[in-house]
């Protein structure tokens, strides 16, 4: 049986993501964020490391991420 939990809310995630539910949470692609995988941190890259061949991104880190993204935008 497959477990279908979608992510609506910050505290709903866990504390170790994957691409899927970083797409499910910001509803963009999950394409798109391996995509911003390979981009580097200092141009627009999402902070992520490896456990074999899977990436994760700690909760933190996405959350600077975006905050860092809406900075930008407002400077």
């Amino acid at each position: 049986m497959k477990k279908n939990t979608q992510h609506k809310t910050w505290d709903s995630l866990p504390d170790t993501l994957t691409a899927k539910q970083i797409s499910e949470f910001l509803g963009i692609s999950r394409r798109r964020i391996y995509e911003l995988f390979q981009v580097h941190v200092d141009h627009g890259g999402i902070p992520n490391y490896e456990i074999g061949a899977s990436k994760r991104v700690e909760k933190d880190d996405l959350m600077q991420w975006i905050k860092r993204l809406k900075d930008k935008k407002q400077a």
